[in-house]
């Protein structure tokens, strides 16, 4: 029974689908103007993972999950006029590079990725609703506004209320608003910038407008999970509610998820602070899957701490469950009982808690281990389960020796081929019973981070 943490209602409770046979999920996905970083690549993996835990219960047939495109707004629009080049040029590089990046890390297509400039049909419609059912009002200025006064139960996620925001609020510039608190719902052109015509003139939508419009357009009304970063809660997610809701009259979701932030040495990650990396830098110096086995070391609602330190640990815990797989390349990936795979399915239930997962599948390879040379039938049931419940998580995808031969070597390292000559050496040394030979050409290569396994009069070799 799968239990899981609402930010709505502050507390975990057992996940009810509206529909079992059509579970429906919902994340905030990239605004694409740059590169994708290590807080995006978090994002990317943990609702992966939610989602391949969903279609593992309830069928991927059964489970849609859609991840939207911020195609068009400020930051878009700054950053093509810095490069003097149309916005749509701008967008469909860094989209093609954020998949690029996300294939990188094994992460799953949803089933529908919406862009926002090709939803100002619905965005529009929305935005007439609000209006005639007396949640916004168009200006004198030719923006329209939302008018948070309006909505009753605005502050219901966040926990924040409208006195203590209004309070709080400095001195309005804008005299268009009717309060200060009111927010933007379609925007007046200026000159130069994109547009599209509407009922109020030529414009462009507010950011929060989008994902309400692109959400109820692909998912319906009412729909069962909603998530992203936890910076998006204020007030980009309470102003979807407030616009969801206030146009159709209907709840909008019923569970919200949130992951938390990432910090880089314990401390919060900017440019101005130096310590902001893209995904791309970061596999320059580590393999994809290593990323994504960091970023599920920690619960998605906790922090992650992004470090060198870690990320070696990560790389170092891969390469003991790779090892253990190796020789079991023709096993099957099955679901087998036992007492790692009920801890498994014991953590992943229990608010999706990855690093409690994680560890059950350090049992199935102690297993493997043990049973290796005496019992291999009871390796293999291990090593099915370990690939069964790998796979839950976008783990142990690849062949053992790809992954521990891929190790990213450093500039002037040893090639596959140069290794593979030494080993060739050293084989040849032992055979005439040149020890000191064959132990100098292993400690050379321990040196260079090449370590090797003897086993069974062959030797396999990984890099370090």
């Amino acid at each position: 029974m799968l239990v899981v943490y609402n930010s709505l209602s502050k507390q975990k409770e057992t996940f009810k689908p509206i529909d079992p046979q059509n579970v429906r999920l919902y994340v905030c996905g990239m605004t694409v103007y740059d590169f994708c970083h290590i807080g995006h690549a978090r994002v990317l993996v943990v609702f992966d993972v939610i989602y391949r835990y969903l279609c593992q219960i309830y069928g991927s047939e059964h489970v849609t999950y859609v991840r939207n495109i911020t195609d068009i707004d400020d930051k878009i629009i700054q950053r093509a006029n810095e490069n003097n080049e149309d916005f749509t040029q701008l967008t469909h590089r860094f989209i093609d590079a954020m998949h690029e990046d996300a294939a990188a890390l094994g992460i799953l297509p949803p089933n529908q990725e919406p862009c926002a400039t090709a939803h100002m049909t619905q965005i529009i419609e929305m935005i007439e609703a609000l209006i005639k059912n007396g949640k916004a009002y168009a200006a004198d200025n030719g923006d329209v506004y939302y008018a948070v006064s309006h909505f009753d139960d605005y502050g219901q996620l966040s926990g924040k209320k409208l006195e203590d925001l209004r309070a709080g609020e400095r001195v309005e510039v804008d005299r268009a608003k009717n309060d200060p608190l009111d927010f933007v719902l379609w925007k007046a052109a200026k000159p130069g910038e994109p547009s599209w015509p509407s009922p109020w003139g030529e414009g462009r939508p507010g950011w929060h407008i989008e994902c309400s419009a692109m959400s109820t357009h692909c998912l319906g009304n009412h729909f069962d999970i909603h998530g992203g970063g936890m910076d998006l809660q204020f007030p980009h997610h309470e102003n979807e509610i407030a616009q969801s809701e206030g146009a159709t009259g209907e709840k909008f979701v019923n569970v919200w998820l949130h992951n938390g932030f990432v910090r880089v040495d314990e401390e919060k990650m900017s440019k101005s602070l130096g310590n902001f990396f893209t995904i791309r830098e970061v596999i320059k110096q580590y393999a994809p899957e290593v990323i994504r086995y960091f970023i599920l070391t920690s619960h998605y609602r906790s922090p992650l701490n992004y470090s060198e330190t870690n990320l070696n640990n990560a790389k170092a815990a891969l390469t003991t469950l790779y090892t253990a797989l190796k020789g079991m390349e023709q096993v099957e990936a099955a679901n087998n009982n036992g007492k790692a795979v009920e801890k498994f399915y014991k953590a992943m239930d229990d608010d999706f808690n990855t690093p409690e997962a994680l560890s059950s599948l350090f049992d199935l390879a102690k297993d493997i281990n043990r049973y290796r040379q005496n019992e291999p039938q009871k390796a293999e049931q291990a090593a099915a389960s370990l690939k069964f419940l790998a796979a839950q998580l976008g783990l142990l995808q690849q062949k053992p020796d790809d992954f521990l031969k891929a190790g990213q070597s450093q500039q002037g390292g040893l090639s596959d081929d140069e290794i593979e000559d030494l080993i060739a050496q050293r084989n040849a040394a032992r055979a005439s019973k040149d020890w000191a030979e064959s132990d100098r050409i292993r400690d050379d290569l321990k040196m260079q981070g090449i370590i090797l396994e003897d086993n069974a009069g062959q030797t396999s070799w990984r890099r370090e």
